[in-house]
């Protein structure tokens, strides 16, 4: 990836951070405090990472007014680290917009009755169905199907062999990663005396505007009606979203996360890795859900829940340590129960012997 080199003075500027040191470094990347070399920006938003600054060899970091710092790394300081290190990255590097060049690839297939918009860019081996439509400025990436009526808005970008069913609806600006497969049938089958009868699932699914959704993700359609993911959510890889899903507005979900069918998860909602959630269940605004915790039940505290199966984080803590203790209480139920056994032995030869 190409790097566009830039004076610390001038990144300060751009950044809108006060630069602290009047020396003018050029830097030439970005890294992490531990392996940033002298002419390497970095940056410090998490405490954690605190204790590796001492030893760091960067040239400059991006940190708040409070924290400390080596005396020989140029402080940009800001209100806001992580943000800052964002547009950091998009000033020093070239980031690739679209992997596809422009146009219409001769290797790929668009039905007489799809709609193109201005400026679409196809690559080789993708195939648009009939009956769909593609908004201006979107890029539909080598080997992606769009299948029959599905909708498209502008300034997407479909990665490489992503599938869109049929019928389903993309808002503006959504990207999604490479393998991803929207609007595949969900999970539905009608047990029957010969085994199991699988139920047709006539819905759909709708990805609002400003969507984000990584690679190989699997997103059913609704038996019946929708499947939502509203505006702004980032779904992570490898995330599975069952039938009749709703996600409301700006959740964020990570790796390997599943969620049963007809749930509802509210908005601003914090997910962690390998999550998982039963259906017809409803998980409140703003709640954040420990990775690997299991969700047995509806939550609504606004608060965090963890563990498995899933209770308010506190509680999930005070019964994981007590479960450390079993061990060493069994060990002491063995020592009272062979104490026990000596004392009723003592005490039967007492009674068994009056003269004594």
């Amino acid at each position: 990836m190409k790097i566009n080199p830039i004076k610390t003075g001038d990144l300060a500027h751009s950044l809108g951070c006060r630069l602290e040191e009047s020396t003018d470094l050029i830097l030439t990347g970005v890294a992490t405090i531990r392996d940033a070399a002298p002419t390497e920006l970095t940056f410090l938003a998490n405490p954690r990472y605190r204790k590796d600054l001492p030893s760091s060899r960067a040239g400059a970091i991006i940190i708040l007014t409070e924290e400390p710092s080596p005396p020989h790394i140029i402080r940009l300081v800001s209100t806001k680290p992580y943000v800052d290190f964002r547009q950091a990255l998009e000033i020093l590097y070239d980031i690739e917009i679209s992997p596809v060049k422009p146009g219409i690839h001769r290797y790929s297939v668009v039905d007489e009755t799809a709609s193109m918009g201005r400026d679409v860019r196809l690559g080789p081996f993708a195939e648009v169905a009939a009956g769909a439509r593609i908004g201006d400025n979107t890029t539909i990436c080598n080997g992606a199907y769009i299948g029959r009526d599905v909708r498209i808005g502008r300034d997407c970008i479909v990665g490489f062999n992503v599938v869109i069913r049929a019928d389903c609806e993309i808002g503006d600006r959504v990207v999604i990663g490479d393998g991803t497969v929207v609007g595949f049938d969900g999970f539905g089958y009608a047990p029957e005396e010969a085994g199991y009868s699988k139920i047709p699932q006539v819905g759909k699914v709708i990805i609002e505007d400003d969507v984000e959704i990584g690679a190989n993700c699997c997103i059913d359609r609704a038996t019946l009606g929708e499947t939502r993911i509203c505006r702004g959510c980032k779904l992570d890889n490898l995330i599975q979203i069952a039938h009749n899903v709703k996600i409301c507005e700006h959740t964020v979900i990570a790796a390997q996360t599943g969620i049963s069918g007809s749930t509802k998860i509210g908005s601003r909602v914090m997910m962690g890795g390998q999550v998982g959630i039963v259906g017809h269940v409803e998980i409140g605004d703003r709640m954040m859900i420990g990775a690997q915790a299991g969700v047995a039940k509806s939550f609504d505290t606004g608060g965090v829940i963890s563990g498995y199966p899933a209770r308010p984080h506190r509680e999930a803590l005070m019964r994981d340590a007590n479960i450390s203790r079993i061990s060493s209480l069994l060990e002491r139920i063995k020592k009272l129960e062979e104490q026990l056994k000596l004392l009723k032995e003592s005490m039967t030869g007492n009674t068994s012997n009056p003269s004594e």
